[in-house]
């Protein structure tokens, strides 16, 4: 019995050294543990500085590491860049740069035709990066496949369709530009600002939330349609987060074109329009004959939003839905400060 003990407290005693020396010591424990926490922060550095491998549309890109001349086709990555401080690196825009941004760029830079661009004056500008939109596309063709050809990197950012792709397409391009830390603080201070104004806009009583009609064109007697936003676009639901109801919510086209008739019976209590080809505009839409019984007509809530505020889905689209809140809502926004004021 005695010698059965022995065994058994031997082996007990053995398991017991094993234990102890498998056990890891203190100082062997911290550094491990700093290791883990320094492996941790490589990866994640590693991660940080990663240049996006493929746009927001999808396609596959090589973006250089270091990118010095930049093309920019679209006004909203303009704008975009003009605000991260690297507005000095274009070499070339779209048109609609030139004339809304003009002042703020570079003198005497090419202009382009969003739409037939020229490929070959674009490549002999030998751009590190190009910045194209969705809009180019629209009609099925790669106006830019003599570029993509060329070895440049085209960058493509389809036209955004909610608020959420729009922070994405700052960082997006933060990323490839090196100014991610800056484009990621624009786009958390345009996030806040969104959740903000929706706070509010939730708060709104339903019985107390107005009817919008938002007009991108007025109605003339050569041109009588007007065309709005529908189902599935930032700017609808940059409508409902303020708390209004947009009246071409359920329009299946993103950008619908609605008889003037269909939009006197829609009877909105609030009008907004970007059109900024129509002179005085909110006059023209106050005298418009047979909108005289509509309600926004009678109570003269009409009001134009800078339609490059927004209708370019970058960060200043939070001043366009600023200025819509107070204009419709103005004692429930009173003290919402714009983050973009310029």
């Amino acid at each position: 019995m005695k010698k059965k003990w022995s065994v058994v407290a031997l082996s007990a005693m053995m398991m017991a050294a094993a234990a102890m020396c498998c056990e890891a010591s203190p100082k062997q424990t911290e550094n491990t543990e700093a290791a883990a926490a320094w492996a941790a922060e490589t990866e994640a550095a590693a991660a940080d500085t990663a240049l996006p491998s493929k746009d927001p549309a999808g396609n596959e890109i090589t973006v250089p590491e270091k990118v010095d001349k930049i093309i920019s086709m679209a006004p909203s990555v303009t704008r975009l860049l003009i605000d991260l401080g690297i507005s000095d690196k274009l070499v070339g825009v779209d048109t609609y740069s030139e004339q809304y941004y003009g002042d703020e760029l570079p003198e005497n830079l090419p202009a382009y035709d969003m739409m037939q661009p020229d490929n070959e004056s674009i490549v002999s500008l030998k751009p590190d990066i190009v910045f194209t939109t969705g809009m180019s596309s629209s009609g099925g063709t790669d106006v830019y496949a003599a570029v993509r050809a060329a070895g440049i990197c085209t960058a493509d950012i389809p036209s955004a369709s909610s608020l959420d792709e729009i922070g994405e397409s700052i960082t997006f391009v933060g990323d490839c530009t090196g100014t991610k830390a800056k484009a990621e603080a624009i786009s958390r201070d345009y996030s806040s600002a969104v959740a903000d104004i929706k706070k509010i806009g939730d708060g709104i009583p339903k019985e107390e939330r107005k009817s919008v009609l938002y007009e991108i064109s007025t109605p003339t007697s050569d041109s009588p349609a007007i065309y709005s936003a529908g189902k599935d676009t930032y700017i609808t639901e940059a409508i409902t987060d303020i708390g209004a109801v947009s009246l071409t919510a359920d329009q299946e086209d993103a950008w619908p074109s609605i008889s003037e008739e269909a939009a006197i019976a829609m009877n909105p209590d609030v009008i907004l329009t970007t059109d900024n080809y129509a002179k005085d505009v909110v006059n023209t839409l106050l005298s418009l004959t047979g909108w005289e019984n509509v309600t926004a007509v009678k109570n003269k809530d009409v009001y134009y939003i800078d339609a490059n505020l927004l209708n370019q889905p970058n960060q200043h689209v939070v001043s366009a839905m600023i200025d819509m809140a107070k204009d419709i809502y103005p004692e429930a926004y009173d003290g919402m400060e714009d983050p973009f004021a310029q």
